[in-house]
């Protein structure tokens, strides 16, 4: 689980401004500034601890530098956590959202602190997990997917949140612009990729509320005997679209026991222990307590895999182009040269 650290110089921001602002928001902070951490996990919004005498409160605002034009909208992201908070109780609530530049040079919110375990690349010292545990666990993950998708978006005032029919031409679209943009000359261009997704695009099988990087390392667990998921984190891509892309998205960061060595390389979240749900089984169990037909699933899985390059793309271009120091990012263009292989190898399997 990652531990809030020293904030990286880059990242910086004056403890003492928001301080005075969230007061006239949030009572009972006191007089005194908190004392300011950042997670070093994640690789877009930027996230922080402000621990006061008596409680811990979360910070969120976007990177400085380059970014995509519909990105980090923080407005949107705290409008959505609060309008799902009373009909999908897993999510922060929200405390204050501000957007005086005078405070932080730009748009972020504040939310309460959700105290449990996250699992990121390897378990917590000292934790173990059975194979029925992972299991049990996988199931859940699957579950709460579930649940996500089933909410009202009518009841939960977030009808308008994304454009609705059409969703799977626009990401498509969508992300091989992105992609293109931010190329640099050390990865392929993706053009048989993108022009196989392009050409095999299903028909949507509905429009539900998605979170759009739903993972296993954005979940909150209640803590290691029980491993109950009470929070959803990052909802900043959050909208309106087809699950099954949201499941190729989900599944292409599960990487499970027997890939090669690239993927392992690549692991994030502790899917590869022996009980955890395959890829395959994690899509069926979702198709089974859906009631969704996932017809050829190779579409999802390349589109998530491509979708993923992408992101890495952008954020290794804000780091050659020295909008970002962040180590993290400086070799994920190699990342990106094996999905464009792994994508072609998944399609050349149709035409055997």
């Amino acid at each position: 689980m990652n531990a809030p650290v020293e904030v990286r110089k880059e990242d910086a921001f004056d403890a003492g401004a928001v301080h005075a602002w969230l007061r006239g928001k949030v009572e009972g902070l006191g007089a005194e500034p908190p004392h300011v951490r950042q997670f070093p996990g994640g690789a877009s919004n930027l996230t922080y601890q402000l621990t006061y005498p008596d409680r811990e409160l979360i910070l969120r605002r976007p990177p400085a530098g380059h970014k995509a034009a519909s990105a980090h909208d923080m407005r949107r992201e705290y409008r959505v956590q609060h309008a799902l908070k009373p009909v999908f109780p897993y999510v922060p609530r929200m405390l204050a959202f501000g957007d005086d530049p005078a405070v932080l040079g730009g748009d972020f919110y504040v939310m309460e602190k959700l105290d449990g375990l996250i699992l990121r690349g390897d378990l917590p010292p000292g934790m173990t997990l059975s194979p029925a545990q992972a299991r049990e666990l996988s199931g859940k993950v699957v579950d709460r997917l579930v649940d996500l998708h089933a909410v009202d978006v009518g009841k939960a005032g977030l009808a308008d949140l994304g454009k609705g029919a059409g969703y799977v031409e626009r990401q498509i679209r969508g992300w091989s612009e992105r992609y293109v943009a931010a190329r640099t000359d050390n990865v392929g261009d993706f053009a048989e990729v993108r022009e196989w997704l392009a050409a095999n695009q299903p028909g949507e099988v509905g429009i539900c509320l998605i979170h759009n990087d739903y993972r296993l390392d954005n979940l909150v667990l209640d803590g290691p005997a029980t491993l109950n998921i009470t929070g959803v984190l990052d909802w900043e891509m959050a909208t309106l679209g087809d699950p099954l892309m949201e499941l190729g998205s989900m599944l292409a960061y599960w990487v499970q026991d027997g890939d090669d060595d690239a993927m392992h390389a690549s692991r994030r979240q502790p899917t590869h222990l022996p009980g955890m749900f395959t890829r395959e089984e994690f899509v069926a169990r979702y198709a089974e307590k859906t009631g969704l037909a996932v017809g050829d699933w190779r579409f999802y899985e390349v589109y998530g895999l491509f979708r993923l390059a992408a992101v890495l793309q952008q954020l290794y271009r804000r780091y050659r182009d020295g909008a970002t120091r962040n180590p993290a990012f400086k070799d994920f263009w190699q990342f990106v040269a094996y999905l464009d292989w792994r994508c072609r190898e998944i399609i050349a399997k149709g035409r055997a």
